[in-house]
């Protein structure tokens, strides 16, 4: 079998499970924050944090260990726009918020047979097209020639490094101190600690991000034709799966495409062996625009961010990005603004 084949098939079974316990958990970071700040319930919101230590352990374990090179993803480029990258989280954040949830969350409600979500897959689609090569590129181009560095020092790692620590000892210290801290914020809950689905679902998707950078990064290394290191992320590769869709002739899968078409699978067989499909609609036209609104935030902001809630959020943190820090809180910021205050988005009356 072929490194090629390999990376597919890795990025189909991350994808089925990341599916399967996105249905069977909610897992998803918009709804986390929402249950947190605005029901009270906090035991979602510590999924995402078990997760994401899982995730940055794992990751850069990894890493140590020799298996993976961090430092060829995207995540830890010399250079990047911190400006760009905080307003494309903003607008992610609040676009998340008018559409009910980010674009892994609208693939698991796919499906489920949320029609909505349809829409808000196609929206964000386009638009991240739009932010990457067509209309819009342009604007973001000139955004990011006016306001792009070039750092030594882009990771937190690095950052300690340039401090004085030995490169092993900051690797390990950061990795450890924020891992830990992410995983006894979430076990000091006990609602969570009792919730055995929460639990598991939280160190699931932090190993099947882990599992990602495996898959590309060591089972994808080739000296002639090496799979970009990559894991899992929604806005590029879902856009990436609406062009192979239409215009697959002359083009190849990846491993981004075939995670979203593997979420998608992976949500509707355990919806339907579950009993959990139906299909669902929009409320109002009203309904429907704001959820086509917030799909093109999410779209053109997950281009400018360099990634989602999970591109970001946890693939990105993972790699203990200084960008991606930026990005994560870009992208709170804009998800509280949608939550809370005067910006909030009002819930729709009932039909």
């Amino acid at each position: 079998m072929d490194v090629a084949t390999i990376v597919i098939l890795s990025a189909l079974i991350i994808g089925l499970i990341y599916g399967s316990v996105g249905l069977l958990s909610g897992f998803c970071m918009m709804s986390s924050l929402r249950g947190w700040w605005v029901q009270g319930d906090a035991r979602l919101v510590r999924t995402y944090a078990l997760a994401m230590g899982v995730a940055i352990a794992a990751s850069q374990l990894l890493a140590a260990a020799g298996l993976v090179d961090l430092g060829k993803s995207i995540y830890l480029q010399s250079s990047f726009s911190a400006p760009v990258m905080f307003l494309g989280g903003l607008l992610f954040g609040y676009g998340m918020v008018l559409s009910n949830g980010c674009g892994s969350r609208a693939l698991v409600l796919l499906g489920r047979g949320n029609l909505r979500s349809f829409v808000v897959v196609i929206v964000l689609g386009i638009f991240a097209e739009m932010t990457l090569k067509g209309l819009i590129a342009p604007a973001r181009m000139a955004m990011l020639q006016a306001s792009q560095v070039t750092t030594t020092a882009n990771s937190v790692p690095a950052l300690l490094a340039s401090l004085g620590f030995g490169a092993v000892l900051a690797r390990m210290a950061a990795a450890s101190v924020l891992s830990a801290a992410l995983i006894i914020f979430a076990f000091a809950h006990a609602p969570f600690r009792q919730s055995a689905g929460q639990v598991a679902a939280g160190l699931i998707v932090g190993l099947l991000v882990a599992a990602g950078w495996y898959a590309t990064g060591y089972l994808g290394a080739d000296d002639f034709n090496p799979t970009p290191v990559a894991s899992l992320t929604f806005v590029a590769p879902i856009a990436d799966a609406l062009q192979y869709v239409m215009l697959s002739t002359g083009s190849t899968l990846n491993f981004g495409i075939v995670t979203v078409l593997g979420v998608f699978a992976g949500s509707l067989v355990t919806a339907l062996a579950t009993g959990r499909f139906h299909l669902e609609g929009f409320q109002s036209p009203r309904h429907m625009l704001r959820s086509a609104g917030g799909a093109a935030l999410m779209g053109a902001g997950g281009v400018m961010a360099f990634g989602c809630s999970v591109g970001q959020g946890l693939t990105g943190l993972s790699t203990l990005s200084l960008a991606s820090l930026v990005a994560v809180a870009g992208i709170l910021l804009g998800t509280a603004a949608g939550l809370r205050g005067a910006l909030r988005v009002q819930p729709l009356a009932a039909a």
